[in-house]
């Protein structure tokens, strides 16, 4: 499952967003978006899950959590 997130925190690393998700379960991949030219991050990102079932619960269980003083958003892409 293929998961987008968005309202992340431009200090979000790769590391600190794979650790949320892989407490739901496998991750195959994490991206954070960032801006060619800068470099800077998009504020969101997208985390690939090989279950439905863990991904489901993943959605659930951080759709609004606070990381970094941001509310992440999520939905299944």
């Amino acid at each position: 499952m293929n998961i987008y997130v968005r309202n992340l925190s431009p200090e979000t690393l790769h590391s600190e967003l794979l650790g949320y998700f892989e407490m739901f379960g496998k991750v195959t991949e994490v991206t954070i978006s960032t801006y060619k030219v800068e470099g800077k991050s998009r504020a969101s990102g997208f985390v690939e899950m090989p279950s439905n079932e863990h991904g489901q619960a993943a959605i659930t269980g951080l759709q609004g959590k606070e990381v970094r003083g941001y509310l992440l958003k999520l939905q299944e892409e």
